[in-house]
């Protein structure tokens, strides 16, 4: 492991940033996951895990449940299904219907097969010991249970990052600034099998491709800006190199109608 990505790893799993800055509250995470209402095919993820979940009855357990979006869905499409939600940061568990608790995923404070399935959506990344937080799914799930988990392709959202290169370059003065960094690349799309492999014997990959098109910079700078929790990983100027993107991708959407970003996540279901 180089120095690099031994600073990256530390940065995105360090669970005093994530629980003080990151998720404490849901502001940051909501402007992530608003960016998509301008994706096409538009995909409702909720919904597609309450689909996964249709013949299925007992405890589900949403562990990095964030701000509830899938809870919230399953508590109105799902009232048959007993539902705890958890999450390693407190202040973003203010919303989220109960009942819910602050747990780690490497240790989950849960029985053995006591839940007849477990979610772990777009959360893998951020923690420590990901084969030990998939173990620890496998070990609270029942042998016929099932397990959820989301998270983006390495290819996902290039356009932002080459965005905020060159806006980084402009402040810089280097033509190119250094990369921002990258939230799901240690549990990608392309890496999550592997790891949920070694626990499960069937892995299914839903993958959920699109294009975002955006008119207005404002939900693309309020995702870029989302990252600031980790603006000290950044080499350059966090806020005026936000204030750059700005302006370049002001300047695209005027002179061509409308910025384009290819995204790329998945959904991946794994039964024993």
């Amino acid at each position: 492991m180089t120095e690099l990505s031994a600073a990256h790893d530390a940065a995105i799993t360090d669970r005093g940033r994530l629980a003080g800055s990151a998720y404490n509250g849901d502001r940051d995470l909501a402007a992530r996951q608003s960016l998509y209402r301008w994706q096409t095919p538009l995909y409702d993820l909720p919904g597609m895990v309450a689909e996964q979940l249709s013949d299925l009855l007992g405890l589900v357990v949403d562990v990095g449940c964030g701000n509830g979006r899938f809870i919230k869905r399953l508590r109105r499409d799902r009232p048959d299904l007993a539902l705890l939600g958890l999450d390693i940061a407190p202040g973003i568990l203010d919303g989220v219907p109960g009942p819910v608790a602050v747990a780690d995923a490497t240790r989950l404070p849960i029985a053995t097969a006591s839940c007849d399935a477990a979610l772990a959506l777009h959360m893998l990344y951020h923690v420590t010991d990901i084969a030990q937080a998939v173990g620890e799914l496998s070990r609270v799930v029942k042998r016929d249970g099932l397990v959820i988990t989301s998270t983006n392709s390495d290819r996902d959202k290039a356009e932002l990052d080459d965005l905020w290169e060159r806006a980084a370059g402009d402040v810089l003065g280097t033509g190119r600034g250094p990369s921002r960094i990258s939230l799901s690349a240690r549990f990608s799309l392309e890496k999550a099998p592997a790891y949920l492999g070694e626990e499960f014997g069937r892995v299914e990959t839903i993958e959920l491709p699109g294009i975002i098109t955006i008119r207005d910079p404002a939900p693309v700078i309020a995702h870029m800006a989302s990252y600031h929790a980790w603006a000290d990983q950044h080499d350059v100027p966090f806020d005026v190199t936000i204030e750059r993107a700005r302006a370049i991708l002001a300047d695209h959407i005027s002179r061509h109608g409308a910025f384009e970003i290819r995204c790329k996540g998945g959904v991946l279901v794994c039964r024993r």
